[in-house]
């Protein structure tokens, strides 16, 4: 299957453990349907506000899975919407609390910004992740020693307990790589991420290591953008989709910046972000090629 079909094809990777996945999925389930029921009554986003007594923005956010819900304003909502049907009502008030109901990374929240949270709800609730990284392996193929220098070089004035709790969480995020089902990853690396030796020679060494182990799994495919490529799709910086199951949610696209993210969500936008993502795949290495880059950098580290 070519890049392109594979970037379109739905998820069937089934139901995943609720606790496991946390509230990002009914969260969007929730407000993709809010949205349909507000335009389908030709309701401004102003007018729902005022219902529930809050902006625009907030409506917003609501309908974009990126808040979670108090019941009484869903049910205000579905009132203004003209939602009467008590089967109806019953799902979607169901639905907001299973998005309210806490992820096990909130256990974390002191070390994980509020621009965050909705990426570690995709990603622990994704079945597939597609991902390019130009400075650093990615996260979720870091390697506990990796991952300190790395959050160390990220975060100079934290104390040693934050760096532990900080790289626990990394290395907690990694289990969906290992559950069933498990997420499908495909990531696309700058070969500067693989010749800088983040924590020392001896890390990276380490780090390579686990990059040739972990390319054995079937749910991991990675691709190396060498020097020698030239330019590439994706200069302005590193980027991850993150695609849900069961087909029908939208892909959430995620933009990390030193102290912030964005999460463009247009359709256009998104589709953008893939053309992006599949021109970068036709201009790397081959995934039967990894592993004998991994090994030769490895050599010359």
């Amino acid at each position: 299957m070519g890049a392109k079909e594979a970037a379109h094809t739905p998820s069937d990777s089934g139901v995943l453990d609720g606790q496991s996945a946390g509230p990002m999925v009914p969260r969007l389930v929730l407000g993709a349907r809010l949205r349909i029921l507000r335009e389908e009554q030709q309701v401004s986003r102003e007018a729902a506000g005022q219902v529930i007594r809050a902006s625009r923005s907030k409506i917003s956010r609501l309908e974009g899975g990126r808040h979670g819900f108090k019941l009484r304003d869903v049910a205000d909502l579905l009132t203004l919407y003209g939602v009467t049907g008590e089967a109806e009502r019953a799902t979607l008030l169901t639905l907001a609390e299973q998005a309210n109901t806490p992820a096990w990374w909130q256990y974390y929240n002191d070390v994980v910004p509020a621009w965050m949270q909705t990426y570690l709800g995709a990603e622990q609730a994704a079945s597939l992740i597609r991902c390019f990284e130009v400075q650093r392996v990615p996260g979720l193929l870091q390697i506990p020693d990796y991952a300190r220098a790395s959050i160390r070089l990220a975060h100079p004035g934290a104390c040693a307990e934050e760096i532990d709790r900080r790289v626990m969480l990394r290395m907690t995020r990694q289990r969906i790589l290992h559950r069933r089902p498990a997420a499908q990853l495909w990531a696309v690396i700058d070969e500067a991420a693989l010749r800088r030796p983040v924590g020392g020679i001896g890390t990276m060494r380490a780090q390579l290591r686990h990059l040739i182990e972990i390319c054995q799994l079937p749910q991991v495919t990675v691709q190396i953008v060498p020097f020698l490529a030239g330019g590439h799709a994706a200069e302005g910086g590193p980027v991850t989709i993150l695609r849900l199951p069961g087909g029908q949610l939208p892909d959430v696209v995620y933009l990390e910046q030193l102290a912030t993210a964005l999460y463009p969500d247009r359709p256009t936008e998104i589709e953008y972000y893939w053309d992006v993502m599949n021109r970068l795949v036709v201009e790397a290495e081959s995934p039967d090629e990894t592993a004998t880059i991994l090994h030769r950098i490895l050599q010359e580290t």
